[in-house]
């Protein structure tokens, strides 16, 4: 056969293959010298291979009964990766019955293992085929003792097993029945050093929805049932998150399984005496001869444990039940010397944060405590860090920088004296560090806030140049004689009257709020409070002007071009508050922030009036219901 001829067998066959001409396949593999085991592509997949990587379950029958049963070691051929064909038939979960005939035909297959020391098992579990994977299974458990070694099927060559790989490729549901066949697997590390907790601890996709910028899959999420397993939605929106909230179901089952029974948790190290409270930048630092080899073996680098990589990935749920199984645990440390409290609070993660200072009596413990760099938690909020999140977040800088500075001044409320007055290995206060790595932010927050004022302030004036001329053009025009209205006493006619008054009224305060906006010193505790609220104010005022224009333009046309029908005044409203809808659904995200904003601050200065007596008698000693000091910001 010539190069020429074999290229163009391989071409029709690989056609007939994708198209589904099984007729086609079976006949040319008749004429073959190979028969169905002639390798089709350059990485020397044979036609078997490919048929059952289609999932085409008859075609793969076919081709078997052209081969002679007698000769099973035909059937170990492998390709390039080292897949054989039981390989191949365990990526889906359409071929379990040619994958049935292929091991009873040739039973060696089942531990036959690929480049990566995968056998079949294995391979059905990466790609998370539940039918293939305890068909499989079953086979190990018919074909092996109980006491026999599984290592070969459960682990390949880089350490990873099966529970690893089926955690990374996200089947939770398939990691818990595997967790739970072999409880063995739950503390083995793979290549990395990781557990299955440690990996899980690292998919905050797999706990929160991912819904909250989408108002409408969030709607549906949470007042809608469509957790049951029996139906599947046909609507792409409501399998969407249907499919979601059986990933979340099933990461939760898992995690409760795993934290019971996955000691890593515990890989911890306790502080040494070395870091102790350093209130000032002078005199010099502990000396080498102070460093005892306790210390050295105790301040070795220790591997992240599950509570730590979840507060880092924002897995919130891991957090906070392993906080309930192992209350102790919120004493832990990483290989820098941070609490949870430090880790919580470097990467916003602010419901982890919460949930830990609302533990009483551990905070006590916590808020006190320095890192290996001397830093106090006062100074983690000064610190930046980038992850996904932080990547995607669509907040203006003003916005960030805002509540960056409402979580120093809470963290600051929490902590001790001591640990608010700190210095670090570097000479700095958290005060001084917080500035220094916000200098540009700052920048931003001031070009931002000056951008928006600007632009609001020339809609407030284009709105209240069109209402001051409105007054003077009233619908019907003046009466020649007496210069009064001709329509004034139309009923409509004092709507638009009042609702022109109010436009222009709102327009010039709008006004004159941004223009104190621009003028503004912007200091940096003016962020805090100060040009959010006036900007949360001025757009108040700017959507009120707004909407009485509109309301002013609605009451002209019905003056003046209305049948006198209910149904054409229903129209003219909608026409003419359509404007209004498309202004406030424009700006409606800046406005939900700086609600969110306001009613912080608000619960802020309640907490302050009533403050927790726990926590303020140790912060303020003189007086337990001394208010706390504000954050000195200049």
């Amino acid at each position: 056969m010539t190069s020429r001829n074999y290229r163009r067998i391989n071409a029709d066959l690989y056609k007939a293959l994708s198209e589904g001409d099984d007729a086609k396949v079976c006949d040319a593999c008749r004429d073959l010298p190979d028969g169905p085991l002639h390798k089709l592509t350059i990485h020397r997949d044979t036609i078997l291979h490919i048929a059952s990587y289609y999932k085409r379950n008859k075609l793969v029958l076919q081709l078997l009964r052209l081969l002679p049963e007698d000769e099973p070691n035909k059937l170990t051929l492998k390709n390039e990766a080292g897949n054989t064909i039981l390989h191949a038939t365990a990526t889906n979960d359409k071929t379990v019955e040619a994958a049935a005939e292929i091991l009873h035909r040739a039973p060696s297959l089942l531990t036959m293992t690929d480049r990566l020391g995968e056998t079949p098992f294995f391979r059905a579990a990466r790609y998370g085929k539940i039918k293939s994977f305890y068909f499989l299974k079953g086979e190990v458990s018919r074909r092996f003792p109980e006491e026999a070694d599984l290592t070969g099927f459960l682990r390949r060559n880089d350490k990873a097993t099966i529970l690893h790989v089926a955690i990374h490729s996200e089947n939770f549901d398939l990691a818990h029945d595997i967790a739970e066949a072999y409880p063995m697997l739950i503390g083995e590390l793979d290549g990395d050093g990781m557990t299955g907790l440690q990996l899980l601890a690292c998919k905050p996709s797999a706990f929160n929805h991912g819904f909250e910028e989408n108002f409408f899959k969030r709607f549906i999420s949470t007042f809608t049932d469509l957790s049951a397993k029996e139906r599947t939605s046909r609507v792409p929106i409501l399998k969407e998150v249907q499919k979601q909230n059986r990933k979340t179901e099933s990461a939760n089952k898992l995690a409760t399984l795993l934290i019971e029974k996955d000691a890593s948790w515990e890989a911890t190290s306790p502080m040494s005496n070395q870091n102790r409270i350093k209130p000032h930048k002078y005199g010099g630092g502990i000396s080498s001869s102070t460093i005892t080899p306790v210390d050295i073996v105790i301040n070795a680098p220790t591997h992240d444990s599950p509570l730590f990589l979840a507060t880092k990935s924002g897995c919130t749920e891991i957090v906070k039940e392993i906080l309930q199984v192992y209350p102790q645990a919120v004493e832990h440390i990483d290989e820098d010397g941070r609490d949870i409290l430090h880790v919580a609070i470097k990467y916003r993660r602010m419901e982890i944060y919460k949930a830990v200072i609302n533990m009483k009596f551990p905070l006590t413990r916590l808020r006190g405590k320095i890192d290996k760099q001397g830093n106090s938690i006062l100074h983690m909020v000064g610190m930046k860090v980038s992850d996904q999140k932080t990547e995607g977040d669509i907040r203006s800088p003003a916005v960030v920088l805002r509540d960056d500075l409402l979580l120093f001044e809470s963290v600051k409320n929490i902590c001790t004296t001591l640990a608010t007055l700190q210095v670090n290995n570097k000479g700095e206060t958290a005060e001084q560090l917080f500035i220094e790595n916000n200098a540009q932010l700052r920048i931003d927050a001031k070009e931002w806030m000056k951008s928006t004022a600007e632009h609001c302030s020339i809609v407030a004036v284009l709105i209240a140049t069109v209402a001051f001329a409105a007054a003077y053009t009233v619908p019907g025009g003046p009466n020649q004689s007496t210069g009064y209205p001709l329509l004034k006493s139309k009923p409509f006619f004092i709507v638009f009257a009042l609702a022109d008054a109010l436009s222009l009224t709102f327009s010039l305060t709008s006004v004159i709020i941004f223009l104190s906006i621009l003028t503004s010193s912007f200091r940096l505790k003016d962020f805090k409070n100060s040009l959010h609220n006036k900007l949360l104010l001025g757009l108040t005022v700017l959507i009120l002007s707004v909407s009485m224009m509109m309301i002013s333009f609605a009451a002209t046309l019905i003056l003046t071009i209305s049948s006198g029908q209910d149904w054409t005044n229903i129209m003219l409203y909608m026409i003419s508050f359509f404007p209004v809808t498309v202004f406030v659904c424009s700006y409606v995200h800046l406005y939900k922030l700086l609600i969110k904003a306001f009613e912080e601050r608000v619960k802020m200065i309640i907490a302050s009036i009533l403050p927790t007596p726990d926590v303020e008698s140790i912060n303020h000693p003189i007086h337990p219901s001394q208010p706390p000091t504000a954050t000195s910001f200049v």
